[in-house]
Formats: C-alpha cells, structure tokens, sequence
C-alpha cells in the first residue's frame, strides 16, 4: 500500500537537511531526508448509507472529515 492520504492525496517529500554550522559557513547540503505524511488508517461509519468505511487519510483530512461531513468528503474523494 502506498503512502498517500486517499482524501487529500498527500505524499511523501524529499527535503533539505542542513546542519545549523553549514547553515553560518557555507551553505552546503548534508544529505537528503525524506518526509512522510501523518497517516492514520481509520474506520468511518458514514449514516447516510448505513456503512463503515476503512480509509488510510491524512490528519489533515479528518479535520476536513469533522468539518464538511463523512459522507460529502468521501464521496468528493470518489471513495464511495
């Protein structure tokens, strides 16, 4: 399963990773790091259609899930 928020469709990002001397000498990269989303896979009963999903979402989706309503994000996100 790839890590990707099925709502928001967050991925991974490669950064930067510099050390606080490189930074006040020369500017000059320590490697590459890469950044995961915050991941939660979580059960969502939606009452609209009497069923609980499993979804992999971001916690950014959820807020967005409290916000708008399961059944209206789900189904923006082509979920159900």
């Amino acid at each position: 399963m790839a890590k990707h928020c099925e709502i928001t469709g967050k991925t991974s990002q490669v950064g930067g990773l510099y050390t606080n001397r490189t930074r006040a000498t020369q500017f000059q990269p320590s490697g590459k790091v890469r950044r995961q989303p915050n991941l939660q896979k979580k059960r969502i009963f939606i009452p609209e259609i009497d069923k609980t999903v499993t979804v992999n979402v971001s916690t950014a989706a959820l807020r967005t899930i409290a916000k708008n309503g399961a059944y209206e994000t789900l189904k923006k996100a082509g979920l159900i």
